[in-house]
């Protein structure tokens, strides 16, 4: 079941829009109907004309949710960017697609409601003013529909448009390490503590024991739903909902990891691709304080910009990002960082878990560059290299790479003479080196048992546990 999100300014339409196509009021929250506004985060079920079933993420307009709003649209399928007809493109326009350009959402559809209220010659110039504002970003050549959730002209248009666009969207790989960015934490009578979001890199069963990070807190699964449906297993790409035992809702809150045991971990520092968005006003400025937004997760962080003194808009820059409070992230996500001022930029997490590096420093950049646009091959290597010693399972999580990828290359490499693997069995099991590190591990053994004998030359030989105290292995 793929998952769309809607997007676009404060009172265009997007909750009428939800409610027009689904039939689910998507503001759940008393408040948000007492005030006629959307403040966080609403769902629904919206089935196509294929008869297939999808989930819709309706998200806040206001500028002063766009927390929220970062919360509900990261690992979407598809963007329904909504734009009325009568006011066309307006701040928070602008600002949501940006997020959508920098998040790398590909498909989308943009429905220009109200167009019950404008005359034909003020749609055909909303809609030229809209198709100028998505050039040069990633819905570009998206579709654009006029419709009304009052008069309904145009729904079904909506309906097949996003069929077809999702139609051309790949499924989501089953990587093997589940991953679930908690948006909801809450309590149902009867069935106890509760949490959603949307599955990604892996699936869940029911019965399964979990972690929830940062914190590190432990869980078994009770019950698995897909929209109100009981399942076993809920599968990567789907809005989910958990039922877990042993722990309470009190421990948990947005922003939280829900995986399996001992896969993931979070970290509080990051190396980033970060792109400033087109319409920056004053350039991001090295040792800024920003807001980073990853999934569901929210921090204070540090810019150190690693290889400029400043971001203007539209300018890129390798970056590190020392977070306030820990993030599970992996190579290859997509984020966020604002400031009070609104959104500065995003892009791509290259790595995780890292030292401070040297401003500056080409190696550093170089190895940057390596990561993030390198081959599987090249990610993994540099990750045995940082980690080493290092199971497989480590660097494959590091590199970003599905297990059987992993497995396949390890096995290549050391046949290769490009690393050494051993302790195990299987590759996925294995302890792995570089061939230079091994080769350095070897000549710093040979060093310790020289200065051993010079000092005990009677002695037969040293004690394997003297060296591994005396070198810290």
């Amino acid at each position: 079941m793929p998952v769309i999100a809607t997007a676009g300014h404060i009172d265009h339409g997007k909750s009428a829009l939800v409610l027009a196509l689904t039939g689910t009021d998507p503001d759940r929250l008393r408040e948000e109907k007492e005030r006629g506004l959307t403040i966080d985060l609403g769902f629904a079920v919206l089935r196509l004309p294929s008869g297939d079933e999808i989930s819709v993420v309706d998200v806040p307009g206001h500028e002063r949710f766009i927390k929220n709003m970062l919360a509900g649209v990261g690992g979407v399928d598809l963007v329904l960017l909504v734009v009325a007809a009568d006011e066309g493109v307006m701040p928070q326009t602008r600002e949501h697609l940006a997020i959508i350009d920098l998040l790398a959402v590909e498909s989308g559809v943009v429905a220009l409601t109200r167009a019950d209220l404008v005359d034909a010659d003020a749609l055909i110039e909303a809609e030229a003013s809209v198709r100028k504002t998505l050039g040069g970003t990633t819905l570009e050549a998206a579709p654009i529909l006029a419709c009304s959730a009052v008069t309904r002209q145009g729904l079904d248009d909506i309906l097949g448009a996003i069929q077809q666009q999702l139609a051309r969207t790949p499924a989501r790989r089953d990587l093997g390490r589940p991953r679930l960015p908690v948006d909801r934490a809450f309590s149902m009578p009867g069935f106890g503590t509760v949490v959603t979001g949307t599955l990604i890199d892996g699936s869940l069963s029911a019965g399964q024991d979990v972690e929830l990070l940062p914190g590190g807190l432990h869980a078994r699964v009770r019950g698995l739903q897909n929209h109100g449906r009981q399942v076993e297993i809920a599968q990567p790409g789907r809005r989910t909902a958990v039922n877990l035992a042993g722990i309470g809702v009190e421990e948990l809150h947005r922003g939280m990891v829900l995986a399996s045991p001992n896969t993931y971990r979070a970290t509080s520092s990051i190396d980033v691709r970060l792109r400033a968005v087109p319409y920056l006003e004053r350039p991001a400025r090295h040792n800024l304080t920003v807001t980073f937004h990853a999934g569901a997760s929210e921090s204070e962080a540090k810019l150190v910009l690693l290889d400029a003194d400043s971001l203007s808009a539209g300018e890129e820059a390798w970056a590190q990002l020392r977070l306030a409070d820990p993030a599970v992230v992996v190579r290859g996500d997509r984020f966020i960082v604002r400031d009070a001022n609104g959104t500065i930029g995003g892009g791509l997490v290259v790595d995780t878990d890292v030292r401070r590096h040297r401003r500056f420093h080409g190696p550093t950049v170089a190895a940057l560059e390596t990561l993030s646009r390198g081959s599987p091959e090249d990610a993994l290597l540099l990750a045995i290299e940082r980690l080493q010693p290092a199971g497989v399972r480590e660097v494959t999580h590091a590199a970003g790479l599905a297990e059987d990828d992993a497995t396949r290359l390890v096995t290549k490499l050391a046949q290769d003479g490009r690393i050494v693997s051993f302790g195990e069995p299987t590759p996925a099991e294995s302890i792995v080196y570089t061939a230079a590190g091994f080769e350095a591990l070897g000549r710093e053994a040979a060093a310790a048992l020289a200065d051993y004998h010079r000092e005990f030359p009677l002695r037969s030989g040293m004690p394997r546990e003297e060296l591994l105290s005396t070198r810290g292995w």
